[in-house]
């Protein structure tokens, strides 16, 4: 069991990196097409895409574009 903590702690930071970087490029191009909908970089956003990954990168965006309409 300890052998297997390193590993989920490691695909933990890759998934958060990874979806940070998401919410990044789409921030970038959703401000460049004049749209105001952008998902803030914080801790939430980080802990919601360690754990649900892209998905919930999804889902951060579909809250945003739910308060949006």
């Amino acid at each position: 069991m300890s052998e297997e903590k390193p590993g989920i702690i490691f695909n933990f930071f890759i998934r958060a990196l990874i979806g940070m970087a998401i919410i990044f490029f789409v921030n970038y191009f959703l401000d460049s097409r004049g749209i105001e909908a952008s998902v803030g970089m914080n801790g939430v956003s980080f802990l919601t895409s360690g754990i649900l990954g892209i998905p919930g990168v999804a889902l951060l965006y579909g809250i945003v574009l739910y308060k949006v309409l």
